[in-house]
């Protein structure tokens, strides 16, 4: 049985879907007065520019494809000038059952589009790409450094050199001495443990027994090895931070407003403004910025029954550096965010108490940002008369269960 057609109200005059992939992208046209045409281009940038002159020539005004993949972006970055392009979740835009091909994705992409029926992922404007992409490759670069400390750490446990079991901090300033004499073939104990410096001189007499251990040419050429890594990677990563500082400079304004929350630094408010970029206009509310970075509680009912309202997947990017702000936060001193961190770890845990805390933040950011304000603290005097009310109210719930009736009135 053939499946029916499914007829949507034209809402765009003339528009394209493209299914891009890497070395192809089929390109379906439709509008008013014109009729339904798909053509396949390359991916070379001259076929992409064809693509765009095809386009034209038809004056189409709007694209869509969908956001997966590294294969859009430089369709998108070629054709962006010409067009309003489109990017959407291929969650939302999954074709009716049926045999799928190229060229039917292209022309469903193509339907949804003149419908009105596509939301367009967020796409923040060049240079806050070009910073998104900065700040993330420095925590990929910072992921393999400590893949490379992790090696390290294990040839000296394999040559069971102690130094962990001592020295807090491996890769501090005594520890890094301590590693370069071993590996300049220095073995004594006595004067590894006199490279301690600071506090840990305290420990001189554990170090020299961490110390004696049986280095062997395979494990310093291993330690020398992974060091040279280390070193070539603090390298990578202080010139990426060298070129996230010319950013920072055009952004000290709003760097400057975030920073007035408590637990963000100039580091974490230059991260997020990578990600959300400093216009909050593309946010319908706090609430829809809360929904893409992936710090909002889902929102899952069936038959009037409540179900899992875990967290949705969100920037995962944004996400990691606003909880990490929360915990900065959560060690504050007299501020809301610690008190609301208090307040959620003893009923809820620490895990959703910094998620709530993030959440927090991020409303903060997002009127920061968009009113152009600093930051404010909460008026204390009813942050702490809701609690008491609270406190009160669960008390008398409490006592309720218990079968103990009492008549109090609540201010």
């Amino acid at each position: 049985m053939k499946s029916p057609q499914i007829e949507f109200e034209q809402m765009i005059q003339r528009g394209c879907g493209l299914d891009v992939h890497q070395k192809t992208i089929v390109a379906t046209v439709s509008g008013v007065d014109l009729e339904v045409s798909t053509r396949t281009f390359g991916t070379f940038t001259t076929q992409i520019e064809e693509l765009g002159m095809w386009l034209n020539s038809l004056s189409v005004t709007h694209l869509a494809m969908e956001s997966t993949g590294v294969y859009g972006k430089p369709v998108y970055n070629i054709l962006e000038e010409d067009f309003e392009i489109i990017l959407v979740n291929a969650r939302h835009i999954k074709n009716v059952p049926g045999h799928k091909t190229d060229k039917k994705d292209s022309e469903w992409i193509a339907k949804l589009l003149l419908s009105g029926l596509l939301k367009g992922s967020f796409v923040p404007p060049v240079r806050f790409r070009e910073l998104r992409d900065l700040f993330r490759y420095k925590r990929k670069l910072i992921a393999q450094r400590v893949a490379q400390r992790n090696r390290m750490h294990k040839i000296l446990e394999d040559a069971n050199i102690k130094l962990a079991s001592v020295v807090s901090d491996v890769f501090g300033v005594s520890g890094t001495l301590i590693i370069e004499a071993l590996i300049e073939g220095k073995e004594d104990p006595a004067y590894l443990a006199d490279l301690a410096k600071g506090s840990l001189r305290k420990k001189i007499p554990d170090l020299q027994l961490a110390l004696q251990g049986k280095l062997s040419d395979h494990h310093r050429f291993m330690l020398i090895t992974l060091r040279d890594s280390i070193h070539s990677i603090d390298g990578q990563i202080q010139a990426v931070e060298t070129r996230i500082d010319t950013y920072a400079t055009e952004l000290q304004e709003p760097v400057e407003k975030l920073q007035t929350i408590p637990g963000v630094g100039k580091t974490t408010a230059i991260n997020i403004l990578a990600e959300t970029g400093n216009d909050m206009e593309v946010f319908l509310d706090h609430k829809h910025l809360a929904s893409w970075a992936g710090i909002a509680p889902g929102n899952n009912e069936s038959a009037g029954k409540k179900k899992s309202t875990r967290i949705t997947h969100g920037n995962k990017y944004l996400k990691t550096a606003l909880v990490e702000a929360a915990w900065a936060a959560s060690h504050t001193k007299d501020t809301y965010l610690n008190r609301k961190y208090k307040s959620m770890v003893a009923r809820r845990g620490p895990k959703k108490a910094l998620i709530a805390v993030a959440h927090k933040m991020l409303t903060a950011i997002y009127y920061i940002l968009k009113n152009q304000e600093l930051y404010a603290e909460p008026d204390d005097a009813k942050y702490m008369e809701k609690r008491k009310q609270a406190q009160i109210k669960k008390s008398l719930e409490r006592l309720h269960e218990l079968g103990v009736q009492v008549d109090i009135r609540l201010n």
